[in-house]
């Protein structure tokens, strides 16, 4: 019997950011193999305000895309895979959608970038009818205008010759130049909520910098509402406004992104902190790592499933699941929300 994951209220802070955008509540994912059901993600519940960026980190294979990917319905329910729970966009239930449905909110409401553009753009397309393709068949535009919205498009992400890129191949542009071009397909219907899943990776520092200051900029010219999922916590720190810390499907920790890099609450979330590599650090120094490894999600370990891991890990955590809550005494301000039974905090300070 799963636990249900408590909703995250609205705070006075949360409603002045502007209007609900998408509620995310007791979100679960599991696909059926061979070696059993797997909880991609297991009861995640999640608030977005309009022109609000929300980061969603965690190492690789804790659920990250799988939610991305569910929130905007590209994963539902069928013969493999079972999705409960409930997604709203602008107050409208995704999930209760037909798939013709589904397919007219992906544009003008919802878009995404996706990790790899080169799987993402038809290698035998041209730049130019990858991005009039969705001017016309969501905007209705003619061929000349949705010609000309592409150029602009273009050169709004800072690609140089946009008339000339129109007529090339994607094997003919660079990564970084094909990720920008992602971007402007994403961008093409003016969607409400862009969905960023690991926008940078195979980028070199540069480019990913680039492509990160890149959104940044357009959300902030747009209003447009952002969920950025990384498993690079540097690429979240300034970029968003709160961040939620995944961990073996589950939300470990949310709050503001201020928040949870200033004081974590969780173990995983310090544990992850302490990882970055520090520029100050002495030539050659070690990097920290945590000690290991993801628990296979086919028969994950009863209790906390970051115990087996966990230096503070006591009988409880191997035993009982715990709440995503706010455990500090007297808390005042923005919620700070973490699933754990033994939090970062002095015994005065835990509720």
């Amino acid at each position: 019997m799963t636990t249900p994951t408590p909703v995250l209220n609205e705070s006075q802070a949360d409603r002045a950011r502007g209007d609900l955008l998408l509620e995310v509540d007791d979100l679960r994912t599991v696909f059926h193999t061979p070696r059993g059901d797997v909880s991609a993600v297991d009861g995640v519940s999640l608030r977005l305000h309009a022109g609000e960026t929300l980061g969603i980190v965690g190492e690789s294979g804790s659920g990250k895309s799988v939610l991305g990917r569910t929130v905007m319905g590209l994963v539902t329910s069928g013969p493999t895979t079972t999705v409960t729970g409930t997604v709203r966009l602008g107050g409208q239930d995704v999930h209760a959608l037909g798939a013709r449905q589904r397919r007219q909110l992906w544009g003008p409401k919802v878009a995404m970038v996706f990790q790899d553009p080169m799987t993402s753009l038809n290698p035998v397309k041209k730049i130019g009818v990858h991005l009039t393709e969705p001017l016309r068949l969501h905007r209705g535009l003619g061929r000349k205008e949705a010609r000309e919205r592409a150029v602009d498009l273009l050169r709004q992400v800072g690609i140089p010759e946009p008339q000339r890129r129109m007529g090339q191949y994607p094997h003919e542009l660079s990564g970084g130049m094909r990720q920008r071009v992602v971007i402007a397909m994403a961008l093409s219907c003016d969607p409400e909520l862009l969905i960023a899943d690991e926008p940078t990776t195979a980028l070199d520092v540069t480019v990913q910098k680039q492509i990160l200051d890149l959104l940044a900029q357009l959300s902030a010219d747009r209003h447009m509402a952002v969920v950025l999922v990384s498993h690079d916590l540097g690429a979240v720190v300034g970029r968003t406004d709160r961040v939620a810390v995944m961990y073996a499907g589950r939300v470990a920790e949310t709050s503001r992104t201020a928040d949870v890099f200033g004081q974590p609450l969780h173990p995983y979330s310090e544990a992850l902190i302490a990882s970055i590599p520090q520029l100050e650090a002495a030539p050659h120094s070690l990097l920290r790592t945590i000690e290991g490894r993801p628990p296979d999600m086919a028969s994950p370990p009863p209790g906390c499933r970051f115990a087996p891991r966990c230096p503070r890990a006591q009988d409880r955590c191997r035993e009982e699941l715990p709440l995503l809550r706010d455990p500090r005494v007297g808390a005042s301000g923005p919620e700070h929300l973490a699933a754990c039974h033994f939090p970062l905090l002095t015994t005065e300070e835990v509720r």
